[in-house]
């Protein structure tokens, strides 16, 4: 009997990554911001090993300032934007659309404010938005639990980071398996 993927398990030809508003002015006020910057690094560095295709928005960039330093160089260009949902950024979704790309990834700051209304449009988009758990944070803890059980109550993904690359591999026999299980490694060190 063959084997069966499941229609809701993450795929890398279908998966792509929206990196939400990680900016210098606004950061210093998130409390776990370095895990999250540092994840959010892990996880690009993933998606260029794997071709899987990436974007980055920054909210009210003239008064909020450009992403913070450790993330300007590897995404070079962002998508600006007044409204809280990074799904108004339409350059990148209709690319990912284009190219049959509907599991979106949600990255950034803050959870119950612009991942929460970004993951809800692209839900009412027909898409499947993955909120990866450890790489996203807002200024509370209780603002930031809050998004996540409004986001998981309605039936949006919410998965950890480990999880996501792994699961793009789905075998140790894929060829960035060395490569990504590195990356691991990496996080995991700093975790401790």
């Amino acid at each position: 009997m063959p084997h069966v993927i499941s229609a809701m398990r993450l795929d890398p030809v279908r998966s792509a990554v929206l990196l939400v508003d990680l900016q210098a002015k606004l950061c210093p006020a998130i409390p776990e911001i370095e895990e999250v910057v540092k994840r959010s690094q892990v996880l690009t560095e993933a998606c260029d090993e794997l071709g899987i295709p990436r974007a980055a928005t920054v909210q009210y960039p003239e008064g909020l300032g450009d992403l913070v330093t450790p993330l300007q160089s590897i995404y070079q260009s962002t998508h600006a934007k007044l409204d809280f949902s990074a799904a108004v950024c339409r350059e990148p979704i209709e690319q990912w659309e284009q190219e049959n790309r509907d599991q979106i990834l949600l990255i950034g700051i803050e959870t119950h404010i612009c991942i929460l209304q970004t993951a809800l449009d692209l839900l009412a988009e027909g898409k499947q938005p993955f909120v990866v758990i450890d790489a996203v944070a807002s200024r509370s803890k209780r603002d930031h639990e809050a998004g996540i059980a409004r986001m998981r109550q309605i039936g949006i993904q919410v998965i950890s980071l480990e999880s996501v690359l792994f699961e793009w591999l789905g075998s140790s026999r894929h060829p960035s398996f060395k490569v990504i299980s590195r990356l691991v490694k990496s996080m995991n060190q700093t975790d401790q």
